[in-house]
Order: C-alpha cells, then sequence, then structure tokens
C-alpha cells in the first residue's frame, strides 16, 4: 500500500541518524556540520574600541574647543586616561582612552594646530565598539548542526580556534539496474539507451556534500543485482534507479530484501515517482528509485535530500518553502499529489507547460517546484503557491506544511 509523502518523510527522518565525527583543522571544514557547541572564550571585541577615525572626548565638551597632543593607533595598549577639556586623536580599532565617552569623525570637527573644535549635541558611547557587543564570552557562536560557512571560519578565527569537531562527509553508492541502459561513455545498439539517473545522482550527491562512487550497472538478473549489493554494503546510502515496479525484470526490491532489507515503504502516493522504496541493511540506508529520469529526479529532491542532510547531522533537514504567486494559469491533473517543476525568478513560479516523467530537459531549467494535494486541479495568475528551492538551501529546523492548497 502506498503511503503518504508525510508519512514517507516521517519514516526517513524517524530512522535516520548522523553519521560519526572527526575532528579537523577550522580550514578543512567548510561545508561541513558542526558536531560540537563551539562557545567564546573571550569577547569579541575583546576591549572597548574606535570604530571611526576620530577624537576621543567627553560629552561635556561638545561645542566647545579642546586640547589634543596625543594619539592611539591600533594595537596600541590603551592606557591614556583622557581628561575634561582635552582630546585623544584615535584610528579606527584602537582601544579607548580611559574616561573617552564618545568618538567624533576626523570629518565632523574643525582643527587648527592642536586645537579641535567639536560639534554640539555628541550622544554618550556615540562610535565606541563595546567590549562583548559582537560575541560575548561564555555564549555559543556556533551551534551543533550548524554549517560551516566562510563566515563560520571567520568566527572561529576570531576566537583562536584551530581545530573543530564536524560530522564525516556522507559515503553515497550509485548504481544503475536494466539490461537496456549503458554508461554514457560506452557505444550503444538502436534498442539501447544511456543511464543519465546515475551520473545525475552522483554530481547532485557530491553537490550536497558527499562522497560518492559508482558501484556500475547490473543486468536484469538477481545475481547480478546481490553482487553489486553486496560490495556497496559499506556506504552511507546504496541509491539505485529503475527495477522498481511491475515488470517482469523488476527485480531490484527483491535483491534487497533478499540480502535483509527492512522496507519501510515500497510506494508512495505521488505523481510522478509512485514506485519508490525506502528500506536499511543494517545501518546502510537503502532508497529505489523510479527509472525514469524527472520521476527519479522529483523523488531525490523530496526524500533523498532530507536524508542525507539528516544523516549529516544538520539541524534544518526539514523542507524549507517560499510563498509567491504563480506566473500563469496553470491546469493540473487532480486526484493525486503532484509535483511540478519550475522556474522561481525572485517574484513568482513559472511552472514548466510540458514536463513528463521520462523527461530530461525540465531538471536542468526548474530551480523550484511545488507539490499540490489531490484536491487541486487548476491554478489561476497571481494565486499564491508553495515552492521548494532546488539551487539553494532553504531547511527548516522545524517542519512544516508545504503543499501548495
Amino acid at each position: 500500500m502506498a503511503v503518504s509523502i508525510t508519512e514517507a518523510l516521517d519514516m526517513i527522518y524517524q530512522n535516520t541518524s548522523p553519521v560519526s565525527s572527526e575532528l579537523l583543522p577550522v580550514e578543512l571544514t567548510l561545508g561541513r556540520i558542526v558536531a560540537q557547541e563551539c562557545i567564546a572564550q573571550f569577547d569579541l571585541p575583546r576591549f572597548d574600541n574606535s570604530a571611526m577615525d576620530g577624537y576621543a572626548i567627553k560629552c561635556a565638551d561638545a561645542g566647545s574647543t579642546v586640547h589634543c597632543q596625543e594619539i592611539i593607533y591600533a594595537g596600541d595598549r590603551g592606557d591614556m586616561i583622557l581628561e575634561k577639556g582635552k582630546a585623544i586623536k584615535i584610528m579606527t580599532g584602537a582601544p579607548i582612552p580611559k574616561g573617552c565617552e564618545a568618538i567624533v569623525p576626523v570629518e565632523n570637527v574643525t582643527v587648527v594646530n592642536d586645537r579641535v573644535t567639536l560639534p554640539g549635541g555628541i550622544k554618550l558611547h556615540t562610535n565606541i565598539r563595546k567590549a562583548g557587543e559582537d560575541i560575548k564570552s561564555g555564549t555559543c557562536y556556533l551551534c551543533k548542526g550548524q554549517k560551516v560557512t566562510a563566515y563560520a571560519i571567520a568566527m572561529l578565527a576570531s576566537q583562536g580556534v584551530t581545530h573543530i569537531s564536524v560530522y564525516r562527509k556522507i559515503r553515497v553508492a550509485v548504481f544503475g539496474t536494466g539490461d537496456e541502459l549503458k554508461p554514457h561513455f560506452e557505444k550503444i545498439a538502436p534498442h539501447q539507451l544511456y543511464n543519465s539517473n546515475t551520473p545525475m545522482f552522483l554530481a547532485r550527491s557530491q553537490e550536497l556534500g558527499c562522497e560518492v562512487r559508482y558501484i556500475g550497472n547490473s543486468s536484469d538478473t538477481m545475481e547480478s543485482l546481490e553482487t553489486l549489493i553486496r560490495s556497496a554494503l559499506d556506504a552511507d546510502i546504496i541509491l539505485t534507479s529503475g527495477g522498481v515496479s511491475m515488470g517482469d525484470r523488476d527485480f531490484t526490491k527483491e535483491a534487497f530484501s533478499n540480502l535483509g532489507m527492512q522496507a519501510y515503504f515500497t510506494q508512495i502516493d505521488i505523481k510522478p515517482g509512485k514506485p519508490t522504496t525506502y528500506g536499511k541493511i543494517g545501518k546502510c540506508a537503502i532508497v529505489n528509485l523510479p527509472g525514469n529520469p524527472l520521476a527519479s529526479m522529483v523523488n531525490y529532491e523530496l526524500f533523498v535530500r532530507p536524508l542525507i542532510a539528516k544523516m549529516s547531522g544538520a539541524n534544518d533537514y526539514y523542507h524549507g518553502t517560499i510563498r509567491t504567486h504563480i506566473a500563469q494559469d496553470f491546469q493540473i491533473r487532480g486526484n493525486k499529489y503532484t509535483v511540478k517543476l519550475g522556474k522561481f525568478d525572485g517574484t513568482a513560479f513559472d511552472p514548466i507547460t510540458k514536463q513528463l516523467p521520462g523527461m530530461i530537459s525540465p531538471l536542468f531549467h526548474a530551480n523550484a517546484f511545488m507539490v499540490t494535494l489531490p484536491s487541486l486541479s487548476t491554478l489561476s495568475k497571481g494565486e499564491e503557491v508553495k515552492i521548494i528551492p532546488i539551487t539553494s538551501n532553504m531547511g527548516r529546523t522545524q517542519q512544516e506544511d508545504f503543499f501548495t492548497v
């Protein structure tokens, strides 16, 4: 019996745990998921400092002329003392002298020799960066489950961190099934097809930060399938396409079952992509996707992408959506949960008019998709829709309803 889209996702979430972690130099962690809480050891900034090239002054001297004979540079100790009626010239990033109440930018004063005329109405703490206003000592500035970005590395470096614990890369093994399919680097006969799904899965899994391995292509025999499966069981995820429908030679599910797979579901109430299986052999997750390229890609994005995110240790593994409106009138075959690919230009979602399960070109042109309920058959131009982005990460830390109704 086919499970719903929501039920299928829940089964994936409930039966997936993060992989093990490893300790790496921060420079090698870009794109990885943090496996520890990173706690600030000191304030950032570490001391009160100037946000401007200007003059350190007391607010009571606003509107008057003061004397200035000293200067503080970035990197100086900052042990000068500011007295009333005087100013100290100060550079950006330099420590604030004792007694300073504000910094006046150089362009806002008039200087004649050692005499500085200040503007009126200077507010307390103007242009002073306070210690800890960016990151406070003892607080978590990079949390377990967050992705390491270039800017996360900047925070780590600002705290003098050299190594952090991150979840290791997920190992994905991919193979195709079917005597009619050949790798794109081999010659084919007129009755055969090139296998586009396997390189697609390999590339997409790499885009999502996985280590990938091409196992090969199985012929339509039980022995060939079981041999390939055994060779891939050291992976975290095995992906296959084809051989999961009702044909006489669709042996994929049976081959995995013979090797001890616990199947959580074998069909999903979705169009396209109903014949999809998810299960496990030990700790290895198994996903058998349909052979049709568009159907296979749709279910990869809906089900494999969150599987990878959850397994990688990310907190935001749930699908996130963008609320927008549809760019044109669009007809949908009702009575099924339907996925429609399209292009989101930042203002509206434009579904691709012709998209059939066996097509490949819509995969290239789409950057988002919507999932519609069985009750929906027509969308009028301007109506609100929910879309799931493909080319950008819009994950959520809490589950939400992503259906267009």
